[in-house]
């Protein structure tokens, strides 16, 4: 099986298609989403002159769409999938540098490491129609790995699609590292009790990225499932290589799948932990403000009866006791001493001063 493999760096790609299909394997031709919109007509009359049939306007303003989630659809001839990857944005190559420490700006820029841009994919019997991003770098990968010799070439359309798509799902593996990394820095930070967290913009958007994900990841597992359910849908083949091909197609979509599920409950892991950081923090803090209010409660406490002494040694009679004799002043200082000190004592040995031992 031979891949033919037409790239489109520049606007001159789309119009050197060929005139007819190559007699064995099949086409791919992946094209940047703004070369795509300006040379679409090649594309279609090309596609009209292999007898495969256009792609449709609605489809063709799906594949222009940057902001269209994933999702799948489909006609009598040929197959329509938008996936959106989860890739590290251009500039953010420093932050996967550093795996032990992190900072408060480096966990600002990771949230906005996440490009979900959507990769479109137009599946004929025998044409793979790609539009990416300019600088998609699964693209650049599949065209350098299909032109290097000896490598293993997808057996037709669906399956270089397929392989596609696990890439870019496996390439959220780097950026889960770098956001568990950050999402754990900030939650030191803000369960540090010598630290007076006030970066609260930074969480906030941590949380609302990672809603963004989880969003993502979701829209994701249903266009992979309704592809999964159209391939079940196709007609069953004769022959028994066909056979084996449908049955690998399967697998591959099932392991996709499987794929899409395991980032989408890691992603809900970090928002439960961001989740958590928070109620910790303020369980922390509620905490702290209640040994501050016991120790003030305890010293407040202990200074009552020693105002009461002296309040009562203080009222303007002439007659009181150890008022007019020499050792009153001694009588009444030993007299708070041994009221203040047996309070603390007890106190102690309630355990309503110092901390809690653990």
């Amino acid at each position: 099986m031979r891949v033919f493999h037409v790239g489109a760096p520049g606007l001159r790609e789309l119009g050197a298609l060929p005139d007819a299909l190559p007699a064995e394997g099949f086409l791919w031709i992946g094209s940047a989403r703004r070369v795509f919109e300006l040379r679409q007509g090649e594309l279609q009359a090309a596609l009209q002159r292999w007898s495969l049939g256009a792609l449709v306007d609605l489809h063709v303003s799906d594949l222009l769409n940057n902001q269209l989630p994933s999702h799948y659809d489909y006609t009598s001839w040929y197959d329509l999938l938008v996936f959106r990857r989860l890739a590290a944005a251009a500039g953010s190559q420093d932050l996967f540098v550093d795996d032990e420490h992190g900072t408060m700006a480096s966990a600002e820029r990771a949230l906005r490491a996440i490009d979900t841009s959507p990769v479109g994919f137009a599946v004929f019997d025998r044409v793979l129609v790609t539009v990416h991003p300019t600088d998609c770098a699964v693209h650049e990968h599949f065209a350098a790995r299909l032109a290097g010799a000896g490598a293993r070439l997808p057996a037709s359309p669906p399956d270089l699609m397929l392989r596609m798509v696990n890439h870019m799902v496996d390439s959220y593996l780097d950026l889960r590292r770098l956001l568990t990394r950050q999402l754990g820095y900030l939650q030191q930070r803000l369960l540090d009790p010598k630290s007076r967290f006030g970066d609260w913009s930074v969480l906030l958007q941590s949380r609302t990225a990672l809603h963004a994900l989880e969003d993502t990841c979701e829209d994701q597992r249903s266009a992979m499932q309704e592809w999964i359910d159209a391939l079940d849908e196709w007609p069953e083949p004769a022959e028994a290589a066909a056979q084996r091909e449908r049955e690998l197609l399967r697998v591959r979509s099932r392991d996709v799948l499987e794929h899409v599920e395991r980032v989408l409950s890691h992603v809900r892991r970090l928002e439960h932990s961001a989740e958590t950081a928070v109620q910790m923090h303020f369980s922390a803090v509620a905490h702290r403000t209640n040994d501050i209010m016991r120790t003030l409660t305890v010293l407040t406490a202990v200074f009552m009866p020693l105002n009461l002494i002296t309040g009562f040694f203080g009222m303007n009679f002439d007659f009181l006791p150890l008022v007019h004799s020499s050792s009153g002043i001694w009588v009444a200082i030993w007299l708070m001493l041994a009221v203040g000190i047996g309070l603390a004592v007890f106190f102690w040995r309630k355990r309503y001063l110092g901390e809690e031992r653990r």
